[in-house]
C-alpha cells in the first residue's frame, strides 16, 4: 500500500501521536516535548511523505515505511508474554533509519503509547554482569527476551531508559536500526480467539529524526508474537 503523507507543523509528540488519557486513580504519566512536524504512517493527504508496507516471507511479520527527502524510516512491531505466572506482554519496535542525504542526522528515542496509556522504555542491557544488585533488579537482559534470541528482531542497537542512549548519530549514506522495548502499561490486556492471542486496542510508536517525527499506528493484531 502507498500513500502520499502531509507534513503537519508546529504540532507537539503528544498531540501528533496520540491523545493521553489523564485519570488520576491510574496515576499515569504526563507527556511533554517539544513542538516538531510529523509523518505519520497510513494518512491519504495530497503531499509530503509516502507511505508502504511489506511482509517478511519468511516471518510474517510487517514492516511499515515512510520516505521524506531522502530519508527512509521503517518500522517493525512485535509482542511476547513475560512469563507464567505474570501479568502483562513486553512490546518490541524495530526502527531502520536509512539517511540518503549529504547531511548527518539525529535520531532521537522513539515514543510509545497503547490506548493512550503512555509506555516507557524499559531498561535494557547486554548483559547484567558486573551491575551492582539495585541495577541488576531493574534491568532486563536482551537475551532473556525471546524476539531477539530467536532472531525475530535484531539486537544491534537499542533505546533505553539510559539517558547517554537517548539521541544517535546517523552519517550520510549510511543506515542504522535500532529498537525500543517497553512493557505494555496495562494487565490482562490480551484478547484470545480462535487465530491466537493478541493486544487489544491501538498501539502507537515514533522516532524522531532531526526535528521531525515519524509515527507509525497498529492495531494489536498487526503485532507479531515472537515468545516462546
Amino acid at each position: 500500500m502507498r500513500s502520499a503523507m502531509q507534513n503537519i507543523p508546529a504540532i507537539t509528540l503528544a498531540v501528533l501521536a496520540f491523545t493521553f488519557l489523564t485519570f488520576a486513580q491510574d496515576d499515569l504519566a504526563t507527556f511533554r516535548a517539544e513542538a516538531a512536524s510529523a509523518f505519520v504512517w497510513g494518512e491519504d493527504t495530497p503531499s509530503g511523505a509516502v507511505s508502504s508496507s511489506f511482509r517478511d516471507p519468511v516471518t510474517g511479520i510487517a514492516t511499515f515505511r515512510l520516505r521524506h527527502a531522502g530519508i527512509e524510516v521503517s518500522s517493525r512491531a512485535g509482542f511476547e508474554r513475560i512469563g507464567m505466572g505474570k501479568a502483562g506482554e513486553v512490546l518490541i519496535f524495530t526502527t531502520t533509519v536509512v539517511n540518503n542525504t549529504e547531511s548527518g542526522l539525529s535520531v532521537r528515542q522513539g515514543v510509545a503509547s497503547v490506548d493512550g496509556h503512555v509506555a516507557l522504555p524499559l531498561s535494557i542491557v547486554a548483559t547484567k554482569k558486573g551491575l551492582n544488585r539495585k541495577a541488576r533488579k531493574e534491568a532486563w537482559e536482551l537475551s532473556s527476551l525471546n524476539c531477539f534470541s530467536s532472531g525475530f528482531f535484531p539486537s544491534h542497537d537499542f533505546f533505553s531508559s539510559n539517558p547517554s542512549l537517548k539521541v544517535l548519530t546517523l552519517t550520510p549514506n549510511t543506515a542504522l536500526t535500532v529498537s525500543f522495548v517497553t512493557k505494555d502499561p496495562r494487565n490482562y490486556s490480551l484478547l484470545c480467539s480462535v487465530d491466537g492471542c493478541y493486544p487489544e486496542g491501538v498501539i502507537r510508536f515514533s522516532v524522531t529524526v532531526n526535528s521531525t517525527d515519524f509515527v507509525f499506528v497498529w492495531p494489536g493484531r498487526a503485532l507479531a508474537y515472537c515468545g516462546r
